[in-house]
C-alpha cells in the first residue's frame, strides 16, 4: 500500500494501439502513476520531464519503432528498466532488444499475472518501508508478521521451507540442470525465478513456458522456432524461447506433458547444448540454463514409456521437492497476512482479521489447491467479505462444508479448543442448526434436539444466543 506522503512509482507504457495502452492503464493504475505515448518520438518528449521508474515498450510502432526507442533511451537514461512487449512475428526483435539491455519481454496478448509479477520483480526492491509504517500495518492485521516474503517472493518459517530455501540458495550459482517437484500450486515457478535472481545470469532472460498450455502440434516450434515456410502457416521466420533465453534461464513448466519425438530434442539440446528450428538445417548454439517442473511422477511415467529414461537423468541433476501446504500448515498465518498485504492495494487499502474459529477451519483445511487455492480465497475474501472482520460465514462454502462434514473435533485434539469450549462450540452450533431447520420455531427446535423447551431457552440464555442471532 502507498503510504500518504510517499511518491507513487511512475510506469510509462508505450504503444500504438489504443486498446492495449487503456487495458494496461486500467491495470496498473491502481498501485502505479500511469502515463501512455502512442510511439517511440512521443514516449523520449515525455521522459524528458517525467522520469519514469519502468517503461513497457511495444517493438512495432510507425514512426519511430521499440528498438530504435530503446537504443535512444539508452543514451538518455541508462538505468530505466525497459520491459518489451512483443506480439508472436516480432521475437527476433525481442532478441535484439535483451542485447540493448531490455530488462525482459512479454509476448502479446500477455497474461495479467505474469505483467503483474514482473512489474512487481522489477520496481519492488526499490520500494523503501520504515519500521514505524511496517509496526502500524501489523497492528492493523494483529499479528506479529513480516511484510515481506521471508526468502525472495518465498513465504514461510517452517522446517521443511528452511531445508528449501536453503537448497536454493546452494544451487542457484552452480549453474546445473534443475528439476522442481510438487504438487499444482505449491509455487514451483517462484523456486525456478528465485534461483534465477540469485544466479550469476540474474541480468539475463528470464523465460517460462507451461509445456501442458501448448497444442503437441505447436510445442517443437515454439520452443525451438521455424523458418518460413517450413509448414502451411509458418509465413515468417520465428524465434524459439530456447534463443529468447539464450544467457539466461528457461523454465519449462510440467516438463512431464513433452511428446517423445520433443522429448528426443530437448535431450540432444541437453547432450550438445545446440538445436534446429523446423525446417532449418543447421544447428543453433544458445547458452542456457535450464529448470524443469512436474507435478507428475516421472518415475512412473518412464514405466508407462511415457517419458524418457535418459532424459529423466538429464534434468534431474538436482532435485527441489516442494511440500505441499497441508504439511507445512504452520506457515499458513505467515501466507495468509503476506496475501492480505499483497492485495491491500488492489482493494482500497483494505486489511482484514480472522477471528479464532475462521482460522481454525482454515488450518484444518486441507488445501489440495495448495499456495495458490489459499491466495485465491483470500483475495476473495478481500474483495467479498461485508466486514474486515472475517467469520465463519465470510469464508467460501467449501471451507464451511468442511466444517458440518468434520465437526470440530479435530480442534479439540490439535489443542486449539479445550474441553469446556468444545462443549459451548458444540452446543452451540447444534441448537442453531435447530432453529434453522425448525424455522426458528423454539418448541419445535426443542423437539428435534430431545429436550424440553424450557432446557433450550436456558440453554440459549446461557451460551448467548439470543433472538437477533436467530434472525441472523
Amino acid at each position: 500500500m502507498v503510504e500518504a506522503g510517499v511518491e507513487r512509482r511512475k510506469v510509462l507504457v508505450v504503444d500504438d494501439e489504443p486498446s492495449i495502452r487503456d487495458s494496461l492503464q486500467l491495470l496498473l493504475k491502481s498501485n502505479f502513476d500511469v502515463i501512455t505515448a502512442e510511439d517511440g518520438e512521443a514516449a523520449l518528449k515525455i521522459i524528458e520531464h517525467a522520469f519514469p521508474d519502468l517503461i513497457l515498450l511495444d517493438v512495432m510502432m510507425p514512426r519511430l519503432d521499440g528498438l530504435e526507442t530503446l537504443r535512444k533511451l539508452r543514451d538518455l537514461h541508462k538505468s530505466v528498466p525497459v520491459v518489451m512487449l512483443t506480439a508472436d512475428n516480432t521475437l527476433q526483435s525481442a532478441v535484439e532488444a535483451m542485447k540493448l539491455g531490455a530488462r525482459d519481454y512479454l509476448s502479446k496478448p500477455f497474461d495479467v499475472e505474469s505483467l503483474t509479477s514482473l512489474i512487481v520483480d522489477i520496481l519492488e526492491p526499490g520500494i523503501e518501508t520504515s519500521e514505524a509504517a511496517d509496526d502500524e500495518i501489523f497492528e492493523k492485521v494483529n499479528q506479529n508478521e513480516p511484510r515481506e516474503a521471508d526468502f525472495g517472493p518465498l513465504v514461510g518459517q517452517s522446517p521443511l521451507m528452511e531445508e528449501v530455501f536453503e537448497k536454493i540458495a546452494t544451487v542457484a550459482e552452480r549453474d546445473t540442470t534443475i528439476l522442481i517437484t510438487g504438487e499444482s500450486g505449491t509455487g514451483k515457478e517462484l523456486v525456478a525465478r528465485r534461483i534465477h535472481d540469485l544466479s550469476i545470469r540474474k541480468d539475463k532472460p528470464f523465460v517460462a513456458i507451461n509445456c501442458a498450455a501448448i497444442p503437441e502440434t505447436l510445442i517443437e516450434s515454439e520452443l525451438f522456432g521455424h523458418e518460413k515456410g517450413s509448414f502451411t502457416s509458418a509465413i515468417d521466420t520465428r524465434v524459439g524461447y530456447f534463443e529468447l533465453a539464450d544467457g539466461g534461464t528457461i523454465f519449462l513448466d510440467e516438463i512431464g506433458e513433452l511428446s517423445m519425438p520433443v522429448q528426443v530434442k530437448m535431450l540432444r539440446f541437453l547432450q550438445e547444448h545446440e538445436f534446429y528450428r523446423v525446417g532449418h538445417s543447421k544447428p543453433i548454439h544458445v547458452n542456457v540454463r535450464i529448470v524443469a517442473a512436474t507435478n507428475k511422477n516421472l518415475e512412473e511415467l518412464i514405466k508407462e514409456k511415457k517419458f524418457r529414461q535418459d532424459l529423466f537423468y538429464r534434468i534431474n541433476v538436482i532435485n527441489i521437492d516442494l511440500p505441499p501446504l497441508r504439511r507445512r500448515i504452520e506457515d499458513l498465518k505467515r501466507l495468509i497476512y503476506h496475501f492480505v498485504d499483497k492485495f491491500s492495494t488492489q482493494y482500497g487499502g483494505r486489511s482484514i482479521t480472522f477471528v479464532e474459529r475462521s482460522l481454525a477451519i482454515l488450518e484444518d483445511y486441507s488445501w489440495p489447491g495448495n499456495v495458490r487455492e489459499l491466495e485465491n480465497v483470500i483475495e476473495s475474501l478481500m474483495a467479498l467479505a461485508a466486514n474486515d472482520e472475517i467469520v465463519i460465514e465470510d469464508l467460501p462454502i467449501k471451507l464451511r462444508r468442511q466444517v458440518d462434514q468434520e465437526g470440530f473435533d479435530s480442534n479439540v485434539f490439535k489443542g486449539s479448543l479445550n474441553f469446556q469450549e468444545a462443549e459451548r462450540v458444540f452446543e452451540t452450533e447444534m441448537i442453531l442448526k435447530a432453529l434453522q431447520k425448525t424455522d426458528y420455531i423454539q418448541t419445535k427446535a426443542a423437539e428435534l434436539l430431545g429436550i424440553s423447551r424450557r432446557i433450550l431457552k436456558y440453554k440459549m440464555d446461557k451460551l448467548g444466543i439470543t433472538d437477533q442471532m436467530e434472525k441472523e
